[in-house]
């Protein structure tokens, strides 16, 4: 049995070129099957936390290509997977 929280603290690398994508902020589950449809990864772009974009990896559960101890495997070639968030500033 896994948890979430396990997946939140494993590095997400991305094994076609290397690169660190970051650590796992979410997962998409279908309510209908009951099954882990896609883990999204945030990103980095906002200034002091409050403005700019922050772009999210999208990542379907079948390109993982393996969950260890520390880190997931993602076997990622497409661009298609990064998706831009806009940020509203935050109310102090």
């Amino acid at each position: 049995m896994v948890r979430i929280s396990d997946f939140q603290v494993k590095d997400v690398v991305n094994v076609s070129d290397g690169r660190r994508l970051g650590n796992i902020g979410d997962i998409e589950i279908n309510l209908d099957t009951g099954k882990i449809e896609a883990v999204v990864v945030g990103g980095t772009g906002k200034v002091l936390g409050f403005f700019g974009k922050e772009e999210e990896i999208v990542i379907p559960f079948r390109s993982i290509v393996k969950i260890g101890e520390d880190v997931i495997l993602v076997r990622l070639t497409d661009v298609h997977y990064v998706q831009e968030k806009l940020e509203q500033p935050k109310s102090q």
